[in-house]
């Protein structure tokens, strides 16, 4: 996998995790009914787990870290996976600025690779998974768990083919999550990702793609502003980049009344204006090269 490749592959999963392509490295969640209680960071690790613990004691130790002083005496707390922190106001503060500090996205970036990545890789690569994507699949997997248990029921391999053992996988996973106290069958959409770049055949995560509505291209993993892909959905997508991209097309001479929802007109519309531009992207979708096209 290449670094750019690599770059894709966490993307992919920080999308799923906080939403954002380049992570949120201060995001404090705490879902009802997760067994991992309070989650922080880019890839979200857990109280639960013990990762909380780890990820902070190793920020903590940092001599530049600039929130050290607020998080440190939470520490013993941490490490006894004391899930009255679920609520702390004073620990959720902590980590939401320290979410700011360089130190703290440096820690998450090498926390992360050395708790999940790095494994994720090793054991794709030894049961004979070597695409890309195939790795993120298992990636994600390390991430959100299920790995081991579900690994071991497909078999090896090679004996069907790398890409049709990850589309088995990724359908076990989807039956697996569904089959899970809540929120976790909430999460199939991360399958719905992965189904829909399996059938675009993004095997070498060639870019730019789309992930649960988010374009990932280079220009965004060098730090640009990641913008929502806007397609026809139910129920419809609303929102100031709705909007925006409303009052382009009148501006063009695609009259309509901007109203913020993308319904089956303002989709119309958009597949009007491809078609008249030649650009070369799903009718009725607005990726990136819509976007580019709009001026947006």
């Amino acid at each position: 996998m290449t670094d750019l490749q690599k770059s894709t592959a966490e993307a992919i999963v920080n999308v799923f995790e906080t939403g954002r392509v380049l992570g949120n490295y201060g995001a404090v969640t705490v879902l009802k009914g997760d067994s991992g209680h309070l989650t922080y960071g880019r890839s979200q690790t857990t109280l639960g787990s013990g990762g909380l613990f780890d990820l902070l004691s190793q920020y903590c130790n940092q001599p530049n870290a600039k929130f050290a002083a607020g998080i440190a005496p939470f520490l013993p707390q941490l490490k006894a996976k004391d899930t009255s922190l679920d609520t702390d106001p004073k620990l959720r503060a902590a980590l939401l600025e320290a979410g700011a500090d360089p130190v703290m996205r440096t820690t998450q970036d090498q926390f992360f690779t050395a708790r999940f990545f790095a494994p994720a890789c090793r054991d794709a690569e030894a049961v004979g998974i070597t695409t890309p994507l195939g790795q993120t699949v298992v990636y994600d997997s390390h991430v959100q768990g299920g790995w081991p248990k579900l690994q071991p029921q497909l078999g090896p391999v090679n004996q069907r083919g790398e890409q049709d053992w990850i589309k088995s996988y990724v359908a076990l996973r989807r039956t697996w999550l569904q089959s899970l106290a809540p929120p976790l069958p909430s999460t199939t959409y991360r399958m719905d990702s992965f189904d829909a770049l399996i059938v675009q055949g993004k095997w070498d995560l060639a870019l730019p793609l789309t992930v649960h509505n988010i374009a990932i291209t280079e220009a965004v993993l060098n730090g640009g502003d990641a913008k929502r892909v806007l397609q026809l959905q139910k129920p419809y997508l609303t929102g100031p980049d709705v909007v925006a991209v409303q009052k382009q097309l009148a501006a063009k001479g695609f009259a309509n009344s901007a109203d913020g929802v993308y319904g089956p007109f303002t989709a119309a519309l958009v597949q009007q204006w491809q078609t008249k531009q030649g650009i070369a992207e799903d009718p009725g979708v607005v990726g990136p090269k819509t976007l580019a096209s709009l001026g947006l």
